[in-house]
């Protein structure tokens, strides 16, 4: 009986410990600020990739390094990428040397992949993400959709519930999503930081998402 006791005690003392973990990790805290904000951004194949690209071509320089993520079969995205960080630095002559990076994970789930399967690919997307945002540990992650992002913001955020680095995450819901949320969208709706809808019929739909109107 008295271990019986003593093990109840141990494991609430345990509970308590790690509830104040998390409070001190995930409380809020004043900005600092920063002259610069590593960004770590997931790109996917098509329309995904050219959305978040127009949508970095109306950021600062003060978004730097920058950190792209993208499926390993997605060559495609790796062109538009590269095109779009040449032009880049072509407009601004200052950045000599521009301050990006391609980094490559498998695909959480391939076009008409069985949901099944689709748990042990993302879970295994995840295996290989945390080590790669540990890596980075980027400020802020941004990404808009493809089902690369879902593994890539769950390790962000792990960072932050492990103590390691608060990471913000930003994910703003593609164009065509007029009616209804994608399936990360759906997904990564409680885990954002801040989830941005580009439609009034989303933003009634659900009133904790941001409505800035059409910004890609």
């Amino acid at each position: 009986m008295d271990g019986a006791l003593i093990l109840a005690a141990a494991g609430g003392a345990v509970a308590v410990l790690l509830l104040v973990r998390l409070w001190v990790v995930l409380r809020p805290r004043a900005p600092v600020p920063r002259r610069s904000l590593s960004l770590l951004v997931v790109a996917g194949s098509g329309g995904h990739t050219t959305e978040i690209l127009r949508l970095l071509e109306s950021l600062s320089d003060a978004y730097t390094p920058r950190h792209y993520v993208i499926a390993d079969s997605d060559e495609m995205s790796a062109r538009k990428i590269n095109s779009f960080e040449l032009n880049r630095a072509d407009r601004n002559p200052s950045d000599t040397f521009p301050q990006y990076c391609i980094h490559c994970i498998p695909r959480s789930r391939e076009v008409q992949q069985s949901w099944l399967s689709t748990v042990l690919t993302t879970l295994y997307s995840l295996w290989l993400s945390f080590p790669l945002t540990h890596r980075v540990k980027p400020d802020l992650v941004l990404c808009n959709g493809p089902g690369t992002c879902v593994p890539i913001c769950v390790s962000a955020l792990l960072l932050g519930i492990l103590g390691i680095k608060k990471v913000i995450i930003v994910y703003v819901e593609s164009i065509c999503r007029v009616e209804h949320l994608s399936l990360s969208g759906r997904i990564l709706f409680h885990l954002s930081d801040y989830f941005i809808v580009q439609w009034p019929t989303l933003k009634a739909k659900y009133p904790k998402s941001v409505y800035l109107g059409r910004i890609v």
